[in-house]
C-alpha cells in the first residue's frame, strides 16, 4: 500500500504543474477550464495545486476541453519505484 502512495504522490505533483501549464498555454482561465470540462472551479483548483489528483474520467474530460490527448497531461510522469 505504501507503495501505492509513493506512486499516487509522484503522479500529483507532477500533474499539477502539467495542467496549469497547459491551461496557461492556452489562455484560459480557471472558470472557462471549468465550464468547458464540466468540473467545479474549486475542484481544477485542487487539481492544480496538487491536492488532489483527478480520476482518469476527469483527465480525460480535462484533455478534451484543453484539446490535446490524454497522453498531454501525463506527459513526464513517471512511476517511482
Amino acid at each position: 500500500m505504501e507503495h501505492k502512495a509513493k506512486e499516487c504522490l509522484h503522479l500529483q505533483k507532477d500533474l499539477h504543474a502539467q495542467l496549469k501549464f497547459l491551461r496557461e498555454e492556452r489562455r484560459l482561465s480557471l472558470d472557462e477550464l471549468a465550464l468547458k470540462a464540466r468540473v467545479g472551479v474549486a475542484r481544477l483548483q485542487s487539481y492544480e495545486s496538487g491536492e488532489e489528483v483527478p480520476s482518469v474520467q476527469t483527465i480525460l474530460k480535462l484533455s478534451n476541453a484543453l484539446e490535446v490527448p490524454a497522453s498531454n497531461l501525463l506527459d513526464g510522469l513517471e512511476t517511482v519505484e
